[in-house]
Formats: structure tokens, C-alpha cells, sequence
């Protein structure tokens, strides 16, 4: 794997952290600016809808550049944001300055995606994505709990400047080591919504907000449930969470290595495996040892559904896929703020602490049900003729 790629990680780790580290964080934001938890919950709603927005909106943005200078802009935008975060005298500008880093994170994820899979070999390329997410899979093994007790031990302010200098780290390897990719030739705004006329594209990215959504239903209720459903103590969610975070890193590798060799058939074993596994959390939650197992497979199922999702929107938006890239890493986020929802909803209707699993299971299920469409809507579709055949060809950039 090229160097290369290894600057996209340390990128994808700092936006990892910050991403995740602010939900250890809260308690002490609150009451430094002197708010309640749920406005101090904004940081969270208010970053994920800023990737939302911020993906479609920064790639079209940038769609006149070359796509190393703009994954330079969007670790510049990050460091940014994380320095304002830090140093801000009240809440309104550290809501802004979470928000302005999460701006960055879609597009970075959804060029990022594309450069890494032109870094490599055809068949190389969901293995090249998953490596830049490895990052990503990182951050929740190591920055995200170590990012929490250096900001319960020092101060939050002091985890958000270590992730601004992380960022640096990241735009200077990628000054360093992402060769100069210019902008292909015939990328025009036009074409790349184009692929949004593709039923495949919109079925693989309404399996990412379902998917994905699963593994966010039950995570983001994680610390009430093991307390007061499982009976670990408050200090042991950290390190549940960093069992969650190595789920991740091993389903990353896994999706990552099989992506490539058997797309369709890896996201019927995910999602089906992620439903049942959700649908049982809710009686395992009463056990310490069978919580932890499943919290494991949670993130591990969960996330091995990201690089084949991936890959299958680069694959199907075929020669305009950038904004289509980012736009699904923003449907992972619409998939976490619409199950978090969900998850809410049900715990205030009374249903307790491991409902959410419930909601999860469904989220999963119904992507599964969008897999097997898929799949039967490609088997149902015309072979192309041999002149479409000759300019997907022609689109496909060639490796050496």
C-alpha cells in the first residue's frame, strides 16, 4: 500500500476523535459554559448535521480543483475548527467551531475514498479505502478514550488542541506524500449529479443510513444501558467502548479484505448478522460478559459494511463518482442522527434502556431488505451494449 494512504489515515484519525471524544466530554462542557446536558448534546446534533451538509456542499465547492489541494482545504478547515473549539469563551462559539470542523469530515472521507481507491490496483481498491477508514477504526480504539481522560484529567480545551495538531500532522503528510492527482478531465457538477439518476446509487446509500443507523441505535444509549440495565460502573464505559472500537478495527479489515472478492454476498452476512445480533443485545444486556461480546460484534458487523458500501457507490456512479463518495459518507451521519432519534423516542415512550437494540435490529433488517433488492434489480438489469460497454472502459482510470 502506498505512503500515501498513511496520511489519509492520520487524517481520518483526527476526525475520528473528534468526532466520537465529544460524548465522553460533556458533563464537564456543560459545566464550564454553565448549560445542561441536552444544549450541550448540540455539539453532537450540530456536528453530524454539519457533516450532512457540509459533504455535498464542499465537494460540488471543490469540484473545479485538484483533489490533493482540496483534501489540503478540508484538514485546513478541520484544524480550524478544532482551534476555535478549544479556545472558545462561550458555548455559541464552540457549537460554531464544532460545526465548522464537521464541514471537512464528508467531503474528506468521500475524496478521500476516491483518491485512495486511484492510489492502487482494480482489485486493490476496497482494500486501499478500508485502510484510509483503518484511521477512522483507530480513533475509537485509542484516540477517543485517551482524547476523554486527557480531557477529565487536564481540561477539555486541551483534547481539542491535540486534535488540531493532529490535523496538521495530517494536512502535511498529505502535502508530503498524496502525489499531484489533477482533476480528470470531463468533471463537471452536471455529470456527477447525474449519478443520482442511478436507482443503485440511492439503494446503496439508503442502505448506509439504515445500516449503519442499526449500529448507532444502540451505541449512542450505551453508557445509560450498562449502567443501569447491565450494572458496570461509569468508568467501565470507557473501556466498553474501547472494546466497541476494536469491533470496528476488525470489521474494518474484514469488509476491507472481502469488498473486493464477494461485495454483495459480505453485506447479506453483515446486515443479517448485524440484526440478529442487535435483537439479542436486548437479553444480553442483562449479562456483564455476554454485553461486552456483543458490543464487539456490534461494531464489528456495523462496520464491516463501510467499505463495500463504499465501494459499491464508487462502482455504480461510475465516472463521476466524488459527490457521490462524500454524499454517503454524509448518509452514515444521517443514518447516526436518525437512530439516535429513534433510540430517544422509544426509551421516553417508556420501553427502558435496551429498546434502542429493538430499533437497531429494524434499522439492519431493512437494509438487508435493500441488499437483496439491489442485488435482484442488477440481476433483472440489460447487459450494456457493446459501445456502453467501450465508454465505461474508456471512464475507468487504468493502473500501472
Amino acid at each position: 500500500m502506498p505512503l500515501a494512504l498513511l496520511a489519509l489515515a492520520v487524517g481520518a484519525f483526527g476526525i475520528g476523535t473528534t468526532e466520537f471524544v465529544i460524548m465522553g466530554l460533556l458533563p464537564g462542557i456543560a459545566g464550564d459554559f454553565g448549560v445542561s446536558i441536552p444544549t450541550a448534546g448540540l455539539l453532537v446534533t450540530g456536528y453530524a448535521l454539519g457533516v450532512v451538509v457540509g459533504a455535498p456542499l464542499l465537494t460540488v465547492l471543490g469540484n473545479k480543483v485538484s483533489r490533493k489541494r482540496m483534501l489540503m482545504v478540508l484538514m485546513g478547515l478541520f484544524v480550524a475548527g478544532n482551534l476555535l473549539s478549544a479556545l472558545a469563551p462561550s458555548f455559541g462559539l464552540m457549537l460554531t467551531g464544532r460545526v465548522i470542523a464537521s464541514l471537512a469530515h464528508g467531503s474528506f472521507f468521500g475524496i478521500g475514498s476516491v483518491v485512495a481507491a486511484d492510489l492502487v490496483a482494480p482489485d486493490k481498491k476496497a482494500g486501499a479505502i478500508a485502510t484510509m477508514f483503518t484511521g477512522l477504526t483507530v480513533a475509537n480504539i485509542v484516540g477517543v478514550p485517551l482524547g476523554t481522560f486527557i480531557g477529565q484529567a487536564v481540561g477539555w480545551r486541551t483534547t481539542f488542541a491535540i486534535v488540531a495538531a493532529l490535523g496538521v500532522v495530517g494536512l502535511l503528510g498529505i502535502a508530503r506524500l498524496v502525489p499531484a492527482m489533477p482533476r480528470p478531465e470531463g468533471t463537471r457538477l452536471g455529470r456527477e449529479l447525474k449519478a443520482f439518476r442511478n436507482p443503485q446509487v440511492l439503494l446503496a446509500m439508503a442502505m448506509t443510513v439504515l445500516g449503519f443507523g442499526g449500529v448507532f441505535a444502540a451505541i449512542t444509549y450505551i453508557a445509560p444501558m450498562m449502567t443501569e440495565v447491565t450494572g458496570y460502573s461509569d468508568g467501565a464505559v470507557t473501556w466498553l467502548l474501547v472494546l466497541f472500537g476494536v469491533g470496528m478495527f476488525l470489521g474494518n479489515l474484514v469488509g476491507g479484505r472481502y469488498a473486493d472478492r464477494a461485495l454483495m454476498p459480505l453485506l447479506y452476512v453483515t446486515l443479517g448478522g448485524l440484526a440478529i445480533v442487535l435483537a439479542l443485545f436486548t437479553v444480553a444486556a442483562h449479562d456483564k460478559i455476554l454485553a461486552a461480546i456483543a458490543i464487539v460484534l456490534v461494531g464489528a458487523l456495523g462496520f464491516a459494511t463501510v467499505p463495500p458500501l463504499q465501494k459499491r457507490v464508487l462502482d455504480q456512479a461510475h465516472g463521476a463518482p466524488t459527490l457521490a463518495s462524500a454524499v454517503n459518507i454524509g448518509a452514515f451521519n444521517l443514518g447516526n442522527a436518525l437512530a439516535a432519534w429513534l433510540g430517544g423516542v422509544v426509551i421516553a415512550a417508556g420501553l427502558g434502556y435496551t429498546s434502542p437494540n429493538w430499533v437497531g435490529a429494524v434499522l439492519a433488517a431493512a437494509a438487508l431488505g435493500l441488499a437483496f433488492w439491489s442485488a435482484a434489480l442488477e440481476r433483472r438489469a440489460p447487459a450494456p451494449t457493446p459501445a456502453e460497454a467501450a465508454v465505461t472502459s474508456a471512464r475507468t482510470p487504468v493502473h500501472h
